[in-house]
């Protein structure tokens, strides 16, 4: 079981950047392109608001659509998977399920036998690298 992290808004706005905060609060996404990606020796990339290991850099591919892709999260426990119908569309979006941080959406046109893409948001991911 997740030990869940729950923060007023006030306290979220004072940990994140602006934009992470939009991200991950929010529900607002970064624009394509824009986050680099993560070296393959970054280790486990964690929830930038909670810290929860989500994702291994190790595991991320290109899939061309502009932000990090993984097949995968590191648990299938670590992320919560909702149903998101913003937009005039219907997706799966994806939570941190520690602290319920939108991180993005997982697609069914991924590689691998499992066939998913989870698309996320580079900025409300950290990496074991990453300065504190």
């Amino acid at each position: 079981m997740t030990t869940r992290i729950n923060k007023t808004d006030a306290e979220w706005r004072g940990q994140l950047s602006a934009l992470a905060y939009e991200v991950t609060r929010r529900a607002a996404t970064e624009r394509p392109f824009s986050h680099p990606g993560f070296a393959p020796d970054a280790g486990t990339l964690h929830c930038v608001c909670c810290g929860a290991d989500l994702f291994e850099a190790a595991q991320e591919f290109d899939s061309g659509c502009g932000w990090p892709a993984f097949s995968a999260p590191l648990r299938p426990e670590a992320v919560q998977e909702l149903t998101d119908t913003s937009h005039g569309m219907r997706r799966t979006e994806v939570r941190c399920a520690r602290c319920e941080a939108h991180l993005g959406h997982v697609f069914d046109d991924g590689p691998g036998p499992g066939g998913l893409r989870y698309c996320i948001n580079g900025v409300a991911l950290k990496a074991d690298l990453d300065p504190a």
